[in-house]
């Protein structure tokens, strides 16, 4: 295993809910892909909270949501008993495009246009091959958000027998026409503004990207209309948030191939499943749980109360929250200690 912490990207600023932790890079070697090709020299990025060394406490692996870094959850850490890092390890991996793992944008063997398409399957295989790498054979629990609750149940169908439990927060198990066409949408914004050797201007780039992504797919209209009263607002809110998120110094070519691993995304297209969902999804060993909000305008809702039916034992939390996909965010407090309870009550604690 080699870790090269110099090769990371630039670390954004840290953020309000977020918690410093070291962060490490480790080479997996030329990494095949599930669509033919191969990543040269993969790396795969990740951040420790607490002694991976210590065997008396339980490990628990957080996963990325799209355009997000080893951050994303942790507005959960310390809110529960079972995420209480005084008691419990983190490894919070990177995801494969994410511009800290493997990307169109860090990779110097397949730059920009010349890196390979590549999977949600992928990305959990890559986190395999790292977790077998530090000598981690057993997991007691993986979480995620949105493409994390997916790379998550796709780990829970790949790898049967690796955790203890599940926590799938707005995931889908197939990708519904809905969020694919919500994903197209902002991968077309995005695409004419990358030119062939991958630059861009951030200030053109996310300007129509902004309004799908972090509005219109991310909340509900109620909340949209309860934070905004009138469109000086908003458009001040749009001014600052494109200051923010060119702070987190995401690569748009980045973003869009994560967008095409999360629109091809069918655990049921696992090896011998012949597109089964309900066989790949009744294969899950692990004790799950699905959280929702009451409504969600990226991944529907429906697609993950179906999810939770066709697994063995699954808990399916509604959140009754107007803040739809953020639902799983430090933005909405309630629904986060509601996640958090739901955690502790999962594990027995």
């Amino acid at each position: 295993m080699s870790i090269d912490t110099s090769s990371l990207n630039a670390h954004p600023p840290l953020q309000g809910d977020w918690i410093d932790a070291p962060h490490h890079l480790s080479s997996i070697g030329d990494f095949p892909l599930e669509l033919g090709g191969q990543i040269k020299n993969c790396r795969v990025s990740y951040a420790v909270h607490g002694d991976l060394q210590d065997q008396s406490k339980p490990l628990v692996v957080f996963l990325c949501a799209i355009g997000s870094i080893h951050h994303r959850l942790d507005f959960l850490i310390n809110q529960s008993r079972t995420l209480d890092i005084k008691k419990t390890r983190i490894i919070a991996i990177d995801a494969l495009g994410n511009g800290f793992s493997s990307s169109p944008s860090n990779s110097t063997e397949q730059p920009f246009f010349q890196f390979p398409k590549f999977t949600i399957r992928d990305m959990v295989q890559s986190q395999k091959k790292l977790l077998d790498q530090l000598g981690i054979t057993h997991v007691n629990m993986i979480i995620g958000a949105s493409m994390g609750g997916m790379q998550a149940l796709q780990w829970a169908v790949s790898h049967p027998d690796f955790m203890d439990y599940i926590v799938a927060l707005t995931p889908m198990s197939k990708t519904t026409a809905w969020a694919s066409s919500m994903t197209r949408a902002a991968r077309e914004s995005l695409a004419p503004h990358i030119e062939p050797n991958g630059s861009y201007d951030p200030d053109h780039a996310w300007l129509a990207w902004l309004p799908i992504m972090q509005m219109l797919a991310m909340r509900t209209p109620k909340e949209c209309d309860e934070q905004f009263t009138d469109v000086p607002q908003m458009q001040d809110w749009y001014e600052q948030r494109l200051r923010w998120w060119k702070s987190m110094n995401f690569h748009p070519l980045d973003w869009i191939y994560q967008s095409i691993a999360y629109d091809t995304h069918d655990v049921s297209k696992t090896a011998l499943l012949n597109g089964d969902l309900a066989k790949g999804l009744g294969s899950i060993q692990a004790k799950c749980l699905i959280g929702v909000p009451s409504l969600d305008l990226f991944n529907p809702i429906e697609q993950a109360i179906h999810t939770a039916s066709l697994i063995p034992n699954c808990a399916l939390v509604k959140l009754d929250t107007n803040w739809g996909h953020m639902a799983a965010s430090a933005l909405d407090t309630p629904s986060a200690q509601a996640i958090s309870q739901a955690i502790d009550c999962l594990t027995g604690r």
